[in-house]
């Protein structure tokens, strides 16, 4: 079992790749009233900024800020991914361990956690994020795509409606 360690900075900012146990399915975009509900309670009971999210059908990125004092962005992770798959009807294949822990078989169990480190570090994130639908052919602009904090960004001055266009690299050069 590999021993992981996070990084842990209260009032930090980090990004996150957070997948479906299924890459193939589109239970995030088609469930995402229920997304967004468990987001804004998580949010409710243990407080954090959105800096940044897109959700993809499968996989989705975010940048947040947490409060002053508070570094436990796993908490929040746990109520979301517990609480959204509470929610949906049962129906999908588990394995034996977990059945055992009384598991859904919706998310793996793991999720990719970054450090923001500076300024640049932080922009970087926040254009990857946001080109992401356009990375993966969902869309041909990234205007088109529905679900993310690309259409804030515009509205408040960081980006054109037309960034990145039909651009075939990403910005800041780095891959998922």
């Amino acid at each position: 079992m590999s021993n992981y360690r996070r990084a842990r900075i209260p009032g930090a900012s980090y990004f996150f790749t957070v997948n479906l146990r299924d890459r193939w399915s589109d239970l995030l975009v088609r469930e995402i009233d229920l997304l967004r509900a468990t987001v804004r309670a998580t949010q409710q009971r243990h407080p954090f900024h959105i800096d940044a999210w897109v959700v993809l059908p499968e996989h989705m990125h975010c940048l947040w800020t947490l409060p002053q004092g508070d570094a436990d962005f796993a908490r929040r992770w746990k109520v979301i991914k517990f609480a959204f798959a509470r929610r949906l009807p049962r129906g999908e294949s588990l394995t034996a361990s977990q059945s055992k822990r009384g598991e859904r078989g919706i998310w793996q169990r793991r999720y990719w956690e970054h450090l923001i480190r500076d300024e640049q570090d932080y922009q970087r994130h926040f254009d990857y994020i946001h080109f992401n639908p356009l990375k993966h052919g969902y869309v041909q602009r990234l205007a088109d795509w529905p679900y993310s904090s690309f259409h804030r960004a515009v509205a408040m001055g960081v980006y054109p409606q037309d960034w990145c266009g039909a651009a075939l690299t990403e910005p800041g050069g780095f891959g998922e």
